[in-house]
């Protein structure tokens, strides 16, 4: 179970450890959410997961608990050493001490392709961390704790101010599920900014870019305001003179900006190419 706040505000006086901002260290105190990460990731026995920035080990435990085969993050050396110690030498955790940038899915073994993801995800590294996953093995299930605003780019429909390229990209691969806005007193200490458990499955068929079209995307995105036909123009990109020539063919306005498109419009001028 997870610790209180003044469980937790001792445990890290013991440890001698401050909960260090820029690495997003606010530590889950609400078993409810973690019983509900675990439920909505149908975490099972022998299932691989992935967990990134264990912090105290609360949802480590609770995997761990379910059966899993846990594949840990954690980039704080004293936390690091912390989840080994209560782990108490089981097999079934593998952690790397380590930046989550560098390993964004721990030591998962090569040929595991049906894997989760659950984690309190720390803020600071969501978007950069997830535009990596995207680029690797797809997970089947994704249950992420967020920073709010972070959520609702993932989920962002086009015609909205938070919808960006990340939008499109997970939108192609994944369906992203309503998420469920979390108190910041489920946290210790209390976060600044809201949280949101967001849940994202994997499509039957999920749909990637190449590598060329999603830097092209990103490139768009910078301008979102601008007329996609001028952006496309603009841009050296060998696709994007394919894209402009095919906006009106698959339904796109040359005079619509980029945040106005779906990711149904983008996977279809990538499908043209392809």
């Amino acid at each position: 179970m997870p610790l209180s706040p003044s469980q937790t505000r001792v445990l890290l006086e013991q440890l001698g450890h401050r909960p260090k901002k820029q690495l997003g260290q606010n530590f889950l105190i609400d078993g409810n959410i973690v019983r509900k990460s675990l439920e909505l990731a149908e975490v099972k026995e022998g299932d691989h997961v992935v967990e990134i920035g264990p912090g105290l080990g609360t949802l480590t435990q609770a995997l761990l608990d379910a059966g899993a085969i846990v594949h840990a993050v954690e980039k704080d050396p004293v936390l690091g050493s912390h989840v080994e110690a209560i782990a108490n030498n089981e097999s079934r955790l593998h952690l790397i001490k380590g930046d989550a940038l560098v390993h964004p899915l721990g030591d998962l073994p090569a040929d595991v392709s049906d894997y989760k993801i659950v984690a309190n995800l720390p803020y600071a590294i969501s978007t950069p961390w997830m535009a990596t996953v995207l680029e690797d093995r797809l997970p089947c299930v994704m249950t992420l704790m967020l920073q709010k605003e972070a959520a609702q780019r993932y989920a962002a429909k086009a015609g909205t101010k938070q919808f960006g390229a990340i939008s499109i990209f997970l939108h192609a691969a994944f369906d992203v599920l309503p998420g469920h806005d979390v108190s910041g007193s489920c946290f210790y200490p209390k976060p600044d900014v809201g949280s949101t458990l967001l849940h994202l499955r994997r499509k039957a068929a999920p749909f990637r870019f190449r590598p060329q079209s999603t830097q092209l995307i990103r490139e768009i995105f910078q301008q979102r305001r601008k007329q996609i036909s001028s952006l496309l123009r603009k841009s050296n990109s060998d696709t994007a003179s394919h894209w402009l020539e095919s906006l009106q063919s698959i339904g796109i306005d040359p005079s619509a900006r980029p945040e106005q498109i779906d990711a149904e419009k983008w996977i279809s001028l990538e499908k043209l190419i392809c």
